[in-house]
């Protein structure tokens, strides 16, 4: 008798559960009507790049929204975080998580520093401050926290640490746009905190970053090097690259902006929906925001058990994805265990047990308004009963 396969499963007895793809982070769009209206202003204007009115406004309501004093916009999160690198000065090493997009990791080592990766707390996700300490070396200049999910990182136990120990600290807040910490929103901590605007976040300017500070020498530093150094027409005053916001993007962002409370609304509604129809399913823990504080809920996070729900993530993965439900694994298998870092000899004793197992129980479900409540409800359904099942399903795969 022939093996069963994985798409013979999801199919058996009927079509997959989805007609066409449900994906994590389909993009929000907004009020079509009115960035259509500021496209056409932008092409009246021809004036495309080289900060733009559009940019301009846009770094004023982010810097207003996050109750900063300087909001730098620029074309990506991944030059973002270099640039404020470079202006920051750094060298030499940085402690970071290894349980983040691998574009914190080859920021550092794109401006030829060395990123030293730590633990985490596997209940936050989050860099565990805790495991820090015995970390910094002469070489360490910084500490980079990751707001994993959009839930702050240990930010007072790290800023007591960078202080004390004359550290650079810089927050990569690309979950965390729209959150807040102790009544304050995310942007004002640290030296920085840089965010991505890419087209897979739930506020997006198709793509795009931004540096917020309250340093003001900083904040002028990163102006410049996202422009060449140019300080006037003609006349270069420091090193710099091209890391400016099109004219395009900006207008995606104040439109963007515009709907944030929508975009927020759904997601928590699915969150909130979620958390219902999934309780009580064995080997399943859907990972708790803190609703006292404002968080964007951008991100359906489950981890799962093996050992109580009776089946691996990856295999459960699999069938999910055979049923045309792309839910995804993050951020699997960790920084340390890609490359380059994991063919560099400085990386062969490092030792992270609480991020490798999180790697293997990390899976992420669609939500955002490209998803309704029905499929919500069906995804549910095929996570129960995929669980309620495996045993069998395990065996027609053996």
């Amino acid at each position: 008798m022939a093996k069963t396969s994985v798409s013979d499963l999801a199919r058996f007895g009927g079509q997959p559960a989805f007609a066409a793809p449900v994906h994590v982070g389909a993009p929000n769009i907004g009020n079509r009507e009115r960035l259509l209206q500021r496209v056409n202003e932008v092409l009246d204007r021809r004036w495309l790049s080289n900060d733009g009115p559009m940019v301009r406004e846009l770094e004023t309501s982010l810097a207003q929204y996050l109750g900063v004093e300087h909001a730098i916009a620029l074309c990506n999160g991944t030059l973002s975080l270099e640039i404020a690198i470079r202006a920051l000065g750094l060298t030499g090493e940085v402690l970071a998580p290894s349980f983040t997009f691998v574009a914190t990791a080859h920021a550092m080592k794109w401006q030829e520093m060395k990123p030293v990766f730590c633990d985490i707390d596997p209940l936050s996700h989050n860099l565990d401050p805790a495991k820090i300490e015995n970390m910094i070396t002469p070489r360490t200049s910084a500490i980079i926290g990751v707001h994993v999910w959009g839930e702050p990182c240990a930010i007072e136990p790290l800023t007591e640490i960078a202080k004390r120990r004359k550290l650079a600290l810089l927050f990569d807040a690309s979950h965390a746009f729209g959150c807040s910490h102790d009544g304050r929103m995310i942007g004002a901590f640290g030296n920085a905190e840089i965010f991505s605007f890419h087209a897979t976040k739930y506020f997006n300017t198709f793509e795009g970053g931004a540096v917020t500070t309250n340093d003001g020498e900083l904040a002028a530093k990163i102006r410049l090097m996202r422009n060449f150094g140019f300080a006037g027409y003609d006349k270069v005053v420091s090193i710099g690259t091209n890391g400016k916001m099109n004219e395009i993007s900006a207008a995606m962002g104040l439109t963007a902006l515009e709907s944030l409370d929508e975009f927020v609304g759904v997601n928590f509604a699915h969150y909130q929906r979620y958390r219902s129809l999934l309780e009580g399913i064995p080997g399943l823990r859907l990972y708790p925001f803190n609703d006292a504080e404002r968080r964007n809920y951008q991100y359906v996070v489950i981890e799962v058990s093996e050992t109580v729900a009776g089946i691996s993530r990856d295999l459960l993965l699999e069938l999910l994805q055979a049923e045309k439900l792309l839910a995804r694994r993050y951020f699997y298998p960790g920084c340390h265990r890609m490359e380059p870092y994991r063919s560099d000899p400085f990386y062969a004793a490092v030792d992270l047990p609480e991020t490798e197992g999180l790697c293997q129980r990390v899976m992420v479900l669609p939500t955002g308004t490209a998803v309704d409540e029905q499929i919500v409800d069906r995804i549910c359904e095929l996570l129960r009963f995929v669980i309620e099942h495996a045993a069998g399903i395990k065996a027609r795969l053996s």
